[in-house]
């Protein structure tokens, strides 16, 4: 039972969260969990990149229609014959948020604390290491040289975000950066409310807004929200509080009836072609009792993902095989979703060696000499998860295995991350175009990169690495397809659903072009119907 203090405090907050926005002056967008920490250099935080993303910039964009690339701080770039070169024209006229101008100096140092430690950027190293330096020309040209011919060399190059050196080579505090930012992007930071909101505003000297053709980022005031329990983010979209909400199936189907909706607010299923992600559990390969890789093969057949599909995703998913989205070429057709089988996990299970001794329904088994139960902890960041889990627990003790799971706030859930201190932890990967299965799942990004879990493996190592350096598309998927196959073939992921279709909530305040673009929604397209509201 809730405390009344706190049940008090839930209603003021809600009752805040449903204020319907008197003028069309911002747009209202959540952002899920609070950025871990502000500043964007090093940074592998969802949350933290969509702020970045509004407010600074890389050296190219690419069309969301075509992915083809187009002018953004550079105006003009060249290719050498070997692919170990790359030159870039910078925009000139450009200016710093603060003021100042920016130069060829910025985009070097923006490189170049990529591999300094004092800047804490160690799990986003694995990204560039194919790239040795940046050379300056002069004031607006630079040449960018590869160490060697891996294919998103520069796909690498020119998507690197660029920061203003004479701000973060200033001898300050971390905190100091987690607070105060200055981008040459289009949006600026007016407020950061730690627990409650960002509030960005337009960068009136942006140079796209000098370009006719520019037709992105119309708010005047954009304000982040962070709310993670999708019943109230509903509400806040139903009530005018949130003017776009990415949904879930089940939001879609269940939660968009009444009044409301075909009115003031608006619901659309569509289907675009961006990648999509998915929900994993990762299992800590360096446990006593899941380095056990039969232990993870009963566990995937304890997850009844069909029933989940059909429970809370309305038949809009299909169970997923492994960490490629179904309609990519770089994933392997042949390749089958684990079925829910629990008289084979159990069989698994007793060849293993685990057997119930002493009459308490869980397994147990002497491990390192000692008897050890099959108990097993899942952190978990977000409860909008936890009824999946819950089947998921469920099930897995009818096998007599023990799951808890545990709630834990998203800073501390980093920061066990990174200090590899869990059994087991819950989260979702974003899905990329053309699969480079590096960062996550190669030995070396155990240490400085995504591969929390632990996942070593010396013949997908080799074909990862092999694979860097085929530019041909059709045989570097040739190769990824079998490294897909071996890291699935060793359940180091329970892999949950995919689904194809894209969910959305927006408010009657928003005009849009078109439900999709090609690769996006598109919400940067977006503007008012009206700038100021009719109350």
């Amino acid at each position: 039972m809730l405390r009344p203090v706190l049940l008090i405090l839930m209603v003021v907050l809600f009752s805040s969260c449903q204020q319907r926005p008197k003028s069309n002056t911002a747009f209202y967008f959540n952002i899920g969990n609070e950025p871990s920490r502000l500043n964007p250099v090093g940074s592998t935080d969802a949350s933290a990149s969509k702020v970045a993303g509004y407010i600074f910039e890389s050296m190219l964009g690419q069309d969301i229609d075509t992915k083809e690339w187009k002018p953004a701080l550079a105006t003009e770039w060249t290719v050498s014959e070997n692919k170990m070169e790359y030159t870039f024209k910078l925009r000139e006229g450009v200016l710093w948020q603060d003021g100042k101008e920016f130069t060829a100096e910025d985009v070097k140092f923006s490189f170049d604390i990529l591999f300094k430690d004092k800047f804490n950027t160690v799990a986003v190293r694995p990204y560039y290491t194919g790239l040795k330096e940046i050379q300056i020309i002069d004031k607006y040209n630079i040449k960018v040289i590869a160490k060697d011919q891996f294919w998103q060399n520069f796909e690498r190059a020119a998507g690197l975000t660029i920061y203003p050196k004479h701000f973060y080579e200033q001898d300050q505090k971390k905190s100091f950066f987690n607070k105060n930012l200055i981008g040459s992007g289009p949006y600026k930071l007016e407020t950061y409310s730690r627990g409650n909101r960002i509030v960005l505003i337009q960068n009136k000297d942006w140079w796209g807004f000098k370009d006719p053709e520019q037709k992105e980022w119309n708010f005047s005031k954009i304000v982040l929200r962070f709310v993670s329990d999708g019943s109230v983010k509903i509400e806040m979209l139903k009530k005018g509080s949130l003017d776009f909400l990415g949904m879930r199936a089940e939001d879609y189907v269940k939660k968009t009836s009444g009044d409301e909706w075909g009115k003031s607010v608006f619901k659309v299923k569509t289907k675009n072609n961006a990648p999509k992600g998915y929900n994993w559990i990762g299992w800590n390969l360096k446990h006593p009792i899941l380095k056990d890789r039969r232990v993870r093969k009963a566990l995937s057949h304890l997850v009844n993902r069909r029933l989940m599909i059909d429970k809370f995703e309305y038949g809009y998913s299909v169970p997923a095989v492994g960490p490629i989205y179904p309609s990519s070429p770089y994933h392997n057709k042949k390749l089958k979703a684990v079925e829910f089988d629990p008289k084979l996990a159990l069989k698994i299970l007793k060849d293993a060696g685990w057997r119930d001794t002493d009459g308490d329904n869980i397994l147990d088994k002497k491990i390192d000499g000692k008897k050890t139960k099959f108990s097993i902890t899942i952190m978990e960041p977000s409860e909008t998860f936890m009824k999946y889990l819950t089947i998921f627990k469920e099930d897995a003790k009818k096998a007599g295995v023990e799951i808890n799971i545990k709630i834990i706030e998203w800073n501390s859930f980093v920061k066990l991350l990174d200090e590899r201190k869990f059994d087991a932890c819950r989260l979702a990967w974003s899905a990329v175009l053309d699969w480079n299965p590096i960062q996550i799942w190669h030995t070396d990004s155990f240490k400085g990169g995504s591969n929390f879990i632990g996942f070593s493996n010396k013949e997908a190592d080799e074909l990862m690495t092999k694979a860097k350096f085929i530019h041909n598309r059709s045989e570097r998927i040739k190769v990824l397809q079998k490294v897909e196959e071996i890291i699935i073939n060793e359940y180091p992921y329970i892999w949950f659903s995919y689904t194809e279709d894209t969910f959305y909530g927006y408010t009657d305040r928003i005009k849009r072009e078109k439900d999709t673009y090609r690769y996006g929604v598109g919400s940067s397209y977006w503007d008012f119907k009206s700038k100021v509201r009719e109350e």
